[in-house]
């Protein structure tokens, strides 16, 4: 499939495109050597520089994988990029919404399995959060992301880590919006006390409750609008 002419960055790009939905069809599976630069050149009508490019982009997205002297593999099918943009465009209401889920079993994990280090650096992100006000959306963010560190679960740290820039996001939105509600620090301080204590379900319903108000209040300014 030749792809038409065009500017250099754009004809990357529009590469990157065309081996994205190629790797989402299951042209190619996990593990599967994909055609030579040469190959994809001809395939695609570019020049080979222009596809070099294009896999160093999927290569730093984690789709692909360069083995010197064999060539390039599939090391992911699943876009992540792809899927984060769709979470960018995600309205306040799914994201709280989102958040409330995984929040709340993470809050449960964090409860279990939180160490020394975890509460003091749980203590240190409320301190902070208090100090810098009602209003703090990156000392909010940080407290969060303290709460899903401590359940010690890589994959579970991962996502979230991913799913944060559009937490920060709409944070700052929100955050900025007199409409919205300052940050409840009481509601926090309570999260904490229930991680220290090995409470689980006190720690998951201490989320609902912090999060409670900012929902009730995006889902009147929603339905208003």
């Amino acid at each position: 499939m030749a792809l038409k002419a065009a500017g250099r960055t754009s004809l990357v790009d529009a590469v990157v495109d065309q081996l994205r939905a190629q790797l989402a069809g299951g042209e190619w599976t996990v593990g599967d050597r994909i055609p030579t630069e040469h190959e994809l050149a001809e395939q695609l009508g570019v020049g080979r520089n222009t596809v070099r490019e294009a896999v160093r982009v999927l290569v730093h997205a984690g789709l692909l994988e360069s083995r010197q002297g064999n060539g390039t593999f599939v090391r992911s099918t699943a876009d992540a990029a792809a899927v984060l943009r769709t979470v960018r465009a995600a309205g306040a209401l799914d994201v709280l919404e989102l958040r409330i889920a995984l929040e709340t079993e993470a809050a449960r994990l964090a409860a279990a399995r939180r160490d020394t280090h975890d509460l003091l650096r749980l203590r240190a992100a409320l301190t902070t959060l208090r100090e810098e006000g009602d209003r703090a959306a990156d000392a909010d963010l940080a407290f969060h992301r303290a709460v899903v560190e401590a359940t010690h679960n890589a994959a579970f740290t991962e996502v979230y880590r991913f799913f944060s820039a559009q937490v920060h996001e709409s944070l700052v939105e929100s955050l900025g919006d007199h409409e919205m509600p300052a940050i409840d620090l009481d509601a926090h301080e309570a999260l904490v006390a229930a991680i220290e204590a090995g409470q689980p379900d006190a720690a998951g319903a201490a989320v609902r409750e912090l999060l409670r108000v900012p929902l009730e209040t995006v889902r009147s300014i929603v339905a208003a609008r």
